[in-house]
């Protein structure tokens, strides 16, 4: 029988926590299917799986947003009835979510007292000021009292939600991609920080990341969930990223021996390792894609892209490094056509480029956008009809201006088998594809036939490591093949393992640029965070 929650004052200090049999189930579906963990007391435990594999249903399971069908957790030993957020914070468990929580129009110092939940009538900020500074001198990182979240930068208020947690003073702290909006340094700042505290006995945390980096540098244990199952769990020290990806496709004891020689495999997981992708030498070919002075507004009518300039030659992979919300995405939706262009041109080879339809098909420039389903694809149109997008007014499809649908529908046949798309066949509405298929379907429709230019942003966010791999290879062979690739990303470990050179964008500004190969990831982080010790270059 599950143990009614102790109304005596909580214990401080480390808590050990476990979960056992843990099931969750969504009618049919089966999200957490007899979970087994171990929280070690002042240890970092990393949980790492697919979209998908259960992470979050798991640690909402421990906060109480989910109720379990099944199993239990146990805290240091005891078994509790976690029924919603607020028995978890009576507990000691606390939460950082993936989004932020702040609120915007209030202080810091406000956003800090309101995490608390229950406040007094009147409140006497002389003294609760006097609480908050006496705080802040014990945490890892200070941020302005008076400052509002509006103000302040994405890895700033990442900071705020930690700050909130820890004002609690949690026993547990649960971390949801903590460093996904945060430069490297600011990543290893709070990452360090929050490691030292768990060492000393203050916490104990959990964190959920998709960087194999962190994971070994940072993490004592790690678990590896898939569809809902424990994969395995080890001490950090103890495995390889290699060994955690094979978990995380499935593979078996046998297949991840002959995985361990799989460049695919390495490639996909190596990098977060330090390890560039293989690519064959080539020379330096003409300039293919270049963009001059390009400025660009923003949602709100801001400058979202200030007088940026870039040259990508053929035969190279050009990454652009930085924090999101920098100008990104207004530089790929105005390059692609999909917003205004407010001033600077841009040309591919000689020409002047505009982006329509007709140019695209003559120079063979091709693009992969972020959320293809959103920016790349007509969701109710079948698979085929979306893979022929390209082609459908062309010969041999089109003649005397009819689509010849079972010649349309062969073609897609053939590029579904070439690029693994898993569906129920190329009549099925594209949005009935995960995310993953969606994503190879848009890569072989606009890598089918000659590619000179391929403008491409965050091509692998959210898809597991088999079409990591994938996509990432068929990046390089585009630019093995002589073309033109502009890669945005913001993954600096993707970037990293990809590019032949990066250049860092802060602000709607390039700051810095340098080879991939002696690329040092202090100073790209400290270009993406605006430090002004970074140093300012322009892209040629």
């Amino acid at each position: 029988m599950t143990a009614p929650l102790d109304p005596t004052p909580r214990k401080a200090g480390a808590l050990a926590l476990s979960t056992y049999q843990l099931t969750k189930r969504f009618g049919s579906f089966t999200a957490l299917d007899h979970v087994d963990i171990e929280v070690r007391p002042g240890t970092v435990h990393a949980l790492l799986g697919e979209n998908g594999a259960g992470k979050s249903t798991l640690v909402k399971a421990i906060v109480g947003y989910h109720l379990p069908d099944e199993g239990a957790v146990l805290i240091d030993g005891r078994e509790q009835a976690i029924a919603s957020p607020v028995v978890a914070r009576q507990l000691g468990i606390g939460m950082v979510y993936q989004h932020f929580t702040v609120v915007p129009g209030m202080t810091v110092a406000e956003n800090l007292l309101l995490a608390k939940g229950e406040l007094p009538a009147i409140i006497h900020w002389k003294q609760v000021r006097a609480e908050l500074e006496a705080f802040l001198a014990t945490t890892p990182f200070r941020l302005d009292l008076d400052a509002r979240p509006m103000d302040l930068s994405a890895g700033e208020k990442q900071k705020l939600e930690i700050l909130k947690q820890l004002y609690l003073k949690p026993r547990l702290l649960i971390l949801d991609e903590p460093t996904s909006v945060l430069t490297p340094q600011e990543a290893d700042e709070v990452l360090g920080a929050l490691r030292d505290r768990a060492h000393a006995g203050e916490v104990s945390v959990i964190m959920i990341s998709h960087k194999f980096r962190e994971v070994m540098e940072v993490a004592d244990d790690v678990s590896v969930l898939r569809r809902g199952q424990l994969m395995g769990s080890h001490r950090v020290a103890d495995t390889t990223p290699t060994r955690l990806g094979a978990e995380m496709m499935g593979l078996t004891d046998e297949a991840q021996g002959q995985a361990a020689a799989s460049p695919g495999l390495v490639s996909a997981v190596g990098g977060t390792a330090g390890q560039r992708m293989p690519r064959e030498p080539f020379p330096q070919g003409p300039i293919r894609l270049r963009i001059d002075r390009l400025q660009v507004g923003g949602d709100r009518g801001e400058a979202a892209v200030q007088n940026l300039s870039l040259q990508v030659r053929a035969g190279e992979i050009v990454g652009v490094a930085g924090v999101s919300g920098n100008g990104q995405r207004e530089l790929m939706e105005a390059l692609v056509g999909q917003r205004e262009r407010l001033g600077g041109q841009v040309y591919i080879g000689k020409e002047a480029y505009r982006a329509t339809r007709e140019q695209n098909q003559r120079l063979n420039v091709r693009s992969l956008p972020e959320e293809p389903l959103r920016n790349a694809c007509v969701g109710d149109l079948s698979v085929a009809r979306n893979m022929g997008l390209r082609r459908f007014d062309q010969a041999p499809v089109a003649r005397a201006g009819w689509v010849r649908g079972g010649l349309l529908r062969q073609q897609a046949r053939a590029l579904i088998e070439a690029y693994r798309v898993k569906t129920q066949g190329e009549n099925a509405p594209i949005r009935s594809l995960s995310g993953g298929n969606v994503q190879r379907a848009v890569l072989a429709r606009e890598l089918d036939g000659q590619v000179d230019v391929l403008l491409v942003a965050n091509p692998v966010f959210g898809l597991d490591f088999a079409a990591v791999s994938e996509i990432h290879a068929r990046l390089m062979a585009v630019r093995n093949g002589g073309g033109a690739v502009l890669l945005i990303s913001e993954d600096l470990d993707e970037l990293l393992r990809l590019a032949d050179r990066i250049v860092v964008i802060s602000e709607g500004r390039i700051v810095h640029e340098c080879d991939a190969a002696d690329a040092d990831r202090h100073v790209l982080g400290a270009c993406m965070g605006g430090h002004d010790h970074a140093p300012l270059e322009a892209a040629a």
